[in-house]
């Protein structure tokens, strides 16, 4: 079910709808802490709002991550972590693309493709980059990219749930930067790919 989007939430990102209330970041985050300190998460390959390129995407079979980089994070920064999902997918939680930790509290990237030092569990329980794979014929759905510093380092192993995560980092975000990409289906995209049946 939708939750409400607090106003915050609303105002950094113009294009939410009641979804967006799902996101992680709406359960973590709050208004002063968003770009606080000048935190901000950006794509060589993807201004905020624009569409992925298929090769990010299910609609190619050598698909990959997509390259990202990020400023420093506010002082009291001890780790970064970076929460990829869909919230137009349907079910009771967002769809989880990617769960990422082990990001030094540092001005960073992960390139094009990188694997990054822990990975969690995605919406099907694979510790990896889930591709973007909408219903054919849908909106476009959104990719919100929400990168989170914390003011502690996170224990959890590789293989950890998007539930453990947001259980350890409740109560230690010192700063959020958002970063949202869009990808639609399209027939020539994936003629030569299964149907799709999530975000």
């Amino acid at each position: 079910m939708a939750e409400p989007v607090p106003a915050w939430l609303a105002e950094a990102l113009p294009q939410a709808g009641p979804e967006h209330g799902r996101l992680t970041v709406a359960r973590l985050g709050g208004p002063d802490l968003v770009g606080r300190s000048g935190f901000t998460l950006r794509s060589a390959a993807f201004s905020d709002g624009d569409a992925l390129d298929p090769s990010f995407t299910a609609g190619e079979e050598d698909a990959v991550a997509p390259p990202l980089e990020w400023t420093a994070p506010p002082a009291g920064a001890m780790e970064l972590v970076l929460v990829v999902e869909d919230p137009h997918a349907p079910g009771a939680e967002p769809f989880c693309h990617w769960l990422v930790w082990g990001l030094a509290a540092q001005k960073g990237q992960l390139l094009e493709g990188e694997v990054p030092p822990r990975v969690g569990k995605n919406a099907f329980g694979n510790s990896e980059w889930l591709l973007p794979d909408p219903p054919q014929g849908s909106d476009p759905h959104d990719y919100v990219f929400q990168l989170f510093a914390l003011d502690l380092p996170l224990v959890q192993m590789p293989g950890a749930t998007r539930e453990e995560l947001v259980a350890a980092m409740k109560d230690h975000v010192v700063g959020v930067a958002l970063l949202t990409g869009t990808f639609a289906r399209s027939d020539e995209d994936f003629e030569d790919w299964d149907e799709g049946d999530e975000g």
